[in-house]
């Protein structure tokens, strides 16, 4: 079964980065955010699958994102800050 791809507007939480699939053969670092509602592992809809650095520079900050989110993956199309930070 395809899980269905959820839109999302606005959703807010916090970008982190650590370890994902711990103990797992496809064990890496990952970077996800956190929101009230769960952890999803970020993406950007248009970026690379694995290792895209661009989003390094979320790591830390509260955010606002919207896309899609499938399965535990949210495909970002627009990040922006919200902590008041630039």
């Amino acid at each position: 079964m395809t899980p269905v791809p959820q839109r999302v507007e606005g959703l807010r939480g916090h970008v982190r980065r650590g370890p994902l699939g711990a103990g797992s053969k496809s064990e890496r670092e990952a970077v996800w955010l956190d929101t009230v509602c769960g952890r999803h592992v970020l993406r950007r809809k248009d970026g690379p699958t694995f290792g895209d650095t661009s989003l390094e520079a979320w790591v830390g900050r509260e955010v606002a994102c919207s896309g899609f989110i499938v399965d535990h993956v949210l495909l970002a199309e627009r990040i922006e800050a919200v902590d008041g930070a630039v």
